[in-house]
């Protein structure tokens, strides 16, 4: 820690300070003696004003931005206001009469609050001007106190109780203390539940012995914690971070506590920092550190480890001890008072600011301090006195500049000195800036103003004193820029990287980016340069050749780059980050190309900024205004003593030496650890970075002979990539030897390669594009090694295109033709199956037909076989192959030869091997006259021209019905139209043209019959042709044996006609109207629904329901109702209350004999009861219904309903239709009749849940008519409810099941249900809400 300053003032000693700091800038120290005075100072100890009080001052505080100082004195009823922005005291009449006592700005807004001796309270809104004053706020004197963030003040008194107010002064908690309360505090304290958000904790020292904890939000239960004696007194305490306390004590004790509920009343940190006395302590959050003071030393701790102790100041001069401290906001500064009236400021934070040329640094060592240094080449730090706290520093070759703001100034750094040359401003804001020899370059607001430094016109012409970038009509913001001794580069939003070049004044180059480049930093030379683009990825930049290389690992959060500045070591560079540093070596001569690699990374200690890179030391600029050096990891070599260090240590540093390029400290390191392997490592890396004559050392070294020869071999050739082509072939890279070699002087080195290597493919390969006449040579010498290793195939294959024909090479073609011989032979006897395939296909190319097809036979490839037996005419072999064959063109030839022989049975199995079935028609036809297969054929096959073949067959035999057939089958329906004409045959063309005719063929058919006075088939062809009405004017026409027929066509016809008039038309023939003869009702149902009215289908449905129920048809009428009932379901139609009446009545019927045949006789009378009541409905059956209800009721127990059914019988109308078998039991029923009954259970309703009898079917509670149970006819119930999964009619859940164990249908719908399919519904209200609606 530095001294920056130390006021002293002779009014001053012997007395203790009071003083505060300016909050958020720091700009300004205000500090109060006991000479009536408050004098204000800068942060470099000048002082700006003072202020002059009617007596001593008793408080002074800072309003929360820094812009206003309110003093409060003795003997004075104002409030002193300094304003910081224009140098102005002004003074605010309190309008309170006793003494000022205590004073305090907020932490949030413009308010300001004063307390008095006699406890009272006024708070003073700077912005409006408000004053209000709160009387009687205490007894007794206010002396300490503290405003939370949320605008809530917090005062102690000598009446020993604390308070809390809100802004407006009213009183919100209030608590008694038992000693002194001193130092409010607010803050958080840490507890298990989420507590409301805000400061609700209010802290204070009591009597200089405990530390008094009162949560607002459990005001019932404060916490009082006390401290060891040996501690002292509290001198001070502060709150940090997640809820701890940091607490000073007089015997110079240094305490933290917690205040988490559970670790309340331990240590977690004690320190004895000074022996007699501690007087203050202090928290800077913004630099993480604690101080006390205490004695005459300061002592400074990191918070995140208060073991570790960052800095001790001891001030021998202050015999008397320190009394207080105080921090800037941003931590820069840290005051200390002493006892005898001294005020001493420290520098404890510097903004990290420095700047490198070559080897020469400049950094900021003070506030008002840079130093300029060159520790590489042995020069003394320089310091220079600036005039400004400076924004940003840069240094060149023989200048440093510094500034802030738009406003620079330049010193010249000479051998006698440091002499300021000029000081100049700018247009903007310089964000950065660069310095060469002459020029400087700044950067603002995303333009470079390239000026002079000196400004010496001699030396510079006038034309290139000053330059602006970017031109006028360049339309981009420049981001970045650097400076070379001879270039000027810089990045742009737009991706633009320009080279500008002093010597010629002008734009030499320029790179286009896909996106903006962040920043620049070129080598020392300018013919590199590493770009970060807005992506945060980083690219090396080659200007010389407008190559780009992706640098590999780039981190995102890299902040800049540094080139290594050892001349002998170019091409290595550092990015670094916060806290880590990565090295990189650019490779630029490899038998790859040119690459980046990562070398390694290196930790940076806490806060380092790295300034310049030396021969792999780092040098870095720290905050207390130091610099620091740090070794690489990636260059340990340098340092480490070879002799000393272990064999995997060394191969570790060999490896880094070599990825560096550092080849002569590599040498080194192999001759300490000398042995093959590393030397090795080494000649693969010269090798491989094409450094022959290092390689040749190494390799002698190694007693490589072969390697030397072949390195001496090659070492003088100047074309790059044939060189780099030797090399990768030595490093056994063939394939990019190969590519080398391609793009070299000499390409045919390539082939020789490969021939050396007997890669005799890739040899082949090249010889097709380098020199075509050497395949034949190069395909015999594979060919040779093929047939050595048994690849019989491919060694034939080019044994073959070895063959040249030429007779200067008469000897090579022969050895070729005994090869072809030799591996033909070999390839019969082999087992190999794919071998005879490959060797058959170079005969049959060399025309070596039979040969070929006995290979091709022997391998079982019948196909190929019989194709090149086919070529030499060998029919028999063929025949004897084709049952193995299965391509049809093989087929197809041998049946074409066979029916030339007149052999058609085996022509026509050909033919049909073949699929060639036209052919096995006509040979069926014309020579084999079999035409039931050719018939059966034509079916199977659909075959046009076979159908045509048949219908020419049937015709010619007067079988007119079979041409007609397959003339339609062979498409030719005009003619099957004349023939079925001219023959009377036209029903039986109608019958096969079937759906596939077209409108035409429709209207055609319908006039014929028309003509032919066929009414049913005129109005049937007409209705496919939409020829509706003339359709219906013959279905009405038709005689009476065809009546139901035409009448069903003329309703299909009418529901697809959708005319009104034709729909008139047929109901008025329907009911009677044209003819006086009515047809039966269910053609009008029928044609209802065909129309889709479904209204008047219901309509009619239950008209035909009723006559069927009136003839005694009651499942008839049943099915009716029932299938109606479910078609206006469907159409989501309001079913008719009659129908669903008579459905239900109806369906009762039905479930009497299911339930009577079960043997539930209870059931069954309970149904029969119904149906009696209803006997109207059933004319012709209500003696048999009423004597059953008479006999099931008995059954049952109900002898009252039994009795009442019985008496009925006695009515003169039925008494004689009784079956005499039951007639006297009856008689005798009525005679003496018995009146007990077996009451009905009742169940809820399932609208309701009113309680009713089970087959009541109207509810007395809701008037609702319920939903019945298919099953029993019961109502139904909420909590017992299914349905039938065919037709969606309800039933009791227990009592469907129960009938499925007997029954295996539906009652309702008739179909097959299983048990397994009934599924109880939990949620019957859809069912309830439709059954209301159908109602």
């Amino acid at each position: 820690m530095k001294r920056v300053f130390t006021l002293s003032e002779k009014t001053w000693s012997a007395s203790c300070l009071q003083y505060k700091w300016q909050k958020t800038v720091g700009n300004y120290l205000a500090v109060a003696g006991p000479d009536n005075l408050v004098k204000i100072f800068d942060r470099h100890g000048q002082k700006v004003n003072e202020l002059n009080l009617s007596g001593i001052c008793v408080s002074l505080d800072w309003d929360k931005d820094g812009d206003i100082l309110a003093v409060i004195a003795e003997k004075s009823s104002s409030i002193y206001l300094w304003d910081a922005n224009v140098n102005k005291t002004s003074q605010l009449d309190s309008g309170m009469r006793d003494q000022m006592s205590f004073l305090l700005w907020s932490k949030t807004g413009p308010l300001l609050a004063v307390g008095t001796s006699k406890g009272n309270l006024l708070i003073y809104n700077q912005q409006t001007s408000r004053k209000i004053p709160v009387l009687g706020k205490h007894t007794k004197k206010i002396t300490c106190g503290c405003w939370s963030s949320q605008n809530l003040l917090a005062l102690g008194s000598e009446d020993r109780s604390i308070t809390i107010s809100n802004h407006e002064g009213d009183t919100i908690r209030q608590t008694s203390v038992r000693a002194d309360p001193a130092d409010v505090q607010f803050s958080v304290m840490k507890t298990d539940e989420r507590s409301s958000p805000g400061e609700s904790t209010v802290s204070v020292a009591l009597g200089k012995k405990t530390l008094f904890l009162f949560n607002l939000n459990d005001p019932d239960n404060p916490i009082e914690l006390a401290f060891q004696q040996r501690y002292g007194n509290i001198i001070s305490y502060r709150w940090y971070g997640d809820g701890y306390i940091m607490i000073g004590f007089s015997h110079g004790y240094f305490v933290v506590i917690s205040t988490h509920i559970r670790e309340i009343g331990q240590e977690l940190f004690q320190a004895h920092n000074h022996k007699d006395s501690l007087t203050s302590i202090a928290i800077s959050q913004s630099l993480n550190k604690a101080a006390s003071c205490g004695d005459n030393c300061i002592k400074i701790h990191d918070l995140t480890d208060l073991k570790e102790m960052y800095a001790i100041v001891t001030l021998d001069e202050e015999t008397k001890g320190l009394d207080q401290m105080c921090w800037t906001d941003d931590g820069q500064l840290l005051a200390v008072s002493s006892q005898q009236g001294t005020l001493h400021v420290f520098l404890t934070k510097l903004p990290i600011l420095g700047d490198s040329s070559g080897t020469r640094i400049a950094f900021l060592t003070s506030l008002l301090e840079v130093t300029v240094a060159n520790q590489v080449e042995g020069e003394s730090p320089v310091p220079v006195a600036v005039e400004v706290e400076p924004s940003f520093i840069a240094v060149g070759p023989y200048h440093v500049a510094v500034g802030m703001n738009n406003r620079a100034w330049f010193y010249a750094l000479g051998d006698d000195g440091v002499e300021r040359v000029k000081d100049t401003e700018y247009l903007g804001t310089v964000a950065s800036m660069c310095l060469n020899c002459d020029y400087a370059a700044a950067l603002f607001e995303g333009k470079i103003q390239l000026h002079v430094i000196d400004g010496d016109e001699q030396v510079v012409q006038e034309d290139r004193q000053t330059k602006l970038f970017p031109e006028p009509d360049q339309k981009y913001r420049i981001l970045s820029h650097a400076l070379t001794s001879e270039f000027l580069y810089y990045g742009t939003d737009t991706g633009l990287i320009q080279c500008f070049y002093f010597e010629d004044w002008q734009s030499v180059n320029e790179y286009r980016h896909t996106v903006g480049v962040r920043k620049v930093f070129p080598d020392p030379n300018g013919t590199r340069l590493v770009f970060i683009d807005e992506k945060s990825d980083g690219f090396l930049y080659c200007p010389v050749n407008d190559l780009v290389f992706e640098i590999p690992d780039f981190s995102p959060a890299i902040k800049g780059v540094l080139w290594e500045n050892w001349i002998s070591n170019k091409g290595v560079f550092v990015a670094y980050e916060e806290d880590k540093v990565y090295t990189y070596a650019f490779h630029k001569d490899t038998i790859q190309g040119s690459k980046v690699i990562l070398v390694g990374a290196t930790k940076l200690p806490f806060s380092h900024k790295p300034l310049l890179l030396h021969n792999g030391e780092l040098t870095c600029q720290t905050q207390s205004g130091k610099i620091n050096s740090v070794v690489l990891n990636t260059h340990s070599f340098l340092s480490n003593p070879h002799s000393d260090t272990s064999k995997d240590k060394h191969q570790s540093l060999l490896q880094q030496a070599i990825m560096l390029k550092r080849f002569s400290d590599a040498w080194n390191i192999c001759k300490a650890l000398n042995r093959n392997e590393a030397w090795g490592e080494l000649g693969r890396a010269c090798l491989h970075h094409m450094e022959v004559e290092l390689a040749i050392r190494v390799y002698r070294m190694m007693g490589n002979v072969g390697m030397v020869m072949s390195l001496e071999d090659i070492k003088g050739i100047e074309d790059q990539n044939l060189l780099a082509g030797h090399l990768a072939m030595f490093c056994n890279d063939y394939n990019r030897a190969q590519d080398l070699y391609l793009t070299s002087s000499y390409p045919m080195a390539a082939l020789e390669m490969r021939r050396d290597l007997q890669h005799w493919d890739s040899a082949l390969q090249l010889a097709k594009r380098l020199d075509p006449d050497e395949i034949p040579f190069i395909s015999k010498e594979y060919a040779i090694q093929l047939e050595f290793v048994g690849d019989y195939t491919n060694a034939l294959a080019h044994y073959e295109k070895g063959i040249t024909g030429n007779n200067k090479f008469q000897d090579h073609d022969e050895s070729c033709l005994a090869g072809v011989s030799r591996s033909a032979n070999l390839a019969g006897k082999h087992p190999s199956r794919a071998l005879k395939k490959d060797c058959g296909a170079i005969l049959k190319r060399m025309q070596q037909y039979s040969e070929a097809a006995q290979l091709y036979e022997k391998g079982q490839y019948y196909d190929k076989a019989a194709s090149v037996y086919i070529r030499c005419k060998n029919w028999a072999k063929v025949g004897e192959l084709l049952p193995h064959v299965t391509s049809p063109k093989i087929h197809l030839q041998y049946a074409k030869a066979k029916e030339v022989d007149g052999k058609y049975k085996e022509a026509a199995m050909a033919y049909e091997s073949a699929r060639d079935w036209d052919n096995v028609i006509r040979i069926l036809l014309e020579h084999l006259n079999n035409p039931e297969e050719a018939v059966r054929i034509v079916r199977e096959t659909q075959s046009i021209e076979g159908a045509k073949m048949v219908a020419r067959f049937f015709l010619r035999l007067s079988d007119y019905g079979s041409a007609i057939q397959f003339l339609v089958l062979s498409r030719c329906s005009d003619e099957a139209f004349q023939l079925a004409q001219q023959h009377g045959q036209m029903e039986v063309y109608a019958d096969i043209i079937g759906s596939e005719a077209t409108v035409e063929d429709y209207q055609s058919i319908a006039l014929y019959f028309e003509g032919e006075k066929n009414h049913l088939q005129a109005g049937k062809f007409f209705q496919k042709c939409g020829q509706y009405s003339r359709a219906l004017k013959h279905f009405l026409k038709c005689p009476s044996s065809d009546d139901s027929l035409a009448i069903e066509m003329a309703i299909e016809t009418v529901g697809e006609a959708k005319d009104e008039a034709l729909t008139n038309q047929l109901i008025d023939y329907l009911m009677g109207e044209s003819d006086g003869m009515p047809k039966d009702a269910k053609y009008l149902f029928r044609l209802y629904m065909a129309l889709k009215q479904y209204r008047e289908a219901a309509r009619t449905a239950i008209i035909i329901a009723r006559e069927e129920q009136s003839a005694g048809n009651y499942r008839n009428a049943h099915d009716v109702l029932f299938s109606m009932y479910a078609e206006l379901q469907t159409q989501h139609i309001k079913i008719p209350a009659e129908m669903a009446t008579n459905l239900m009545i109806l369906h009762s019927y039905i479930l009497v004999k299911i339930h009577v045949k079960r043997g539930d006789h209870l059931k069954g009378a309970r149904m029969l009861i119904r149906v009696s009541n209803n006997i109207s409905k059933f004319p012709s059956h209500i003696v048999p219904i009423l004597t059953s209800a008479v006999i099931e009721c008995h059954r049952a127990g109900l002898r009252n309903s039994a009795f009442s059914f019985a008496s009925m019988l006695m009515r003169p109308e039925y008494r004689n239709k009784i079956d005499l078998k039951y007639k006297k039991k009856i008689e005798a029923m009525v005679r003496r009749p018995d009146t007990s009954e077996v009451e009905e259970e009742s169940s809820p309703c399932p609208y309701c849940g009113f309680s009713l009898p089970e087959c009541e079917l109207l509810c007395p509670g809701c008037k609702n008519n319920l939903p019945y149970c298919i099953a029993t006819g019961r109502h139904l119930v909420k909590e017992d409810w299914c349905v039938c999964p065919h037709c969606d009619f309800p039933a009791l859940y227990s009592q469907f099941t129960q009938l499925l164990e007997t029954e295996s249908v539906c009652p309702m719908c008739s179909e097959t249900v299983n048990v397994s399919e009934v599924k109880k519904v939990s949620d019957c209200s859809r069912y309830l809400q439709q059954d209301q609606l159908e109602r």
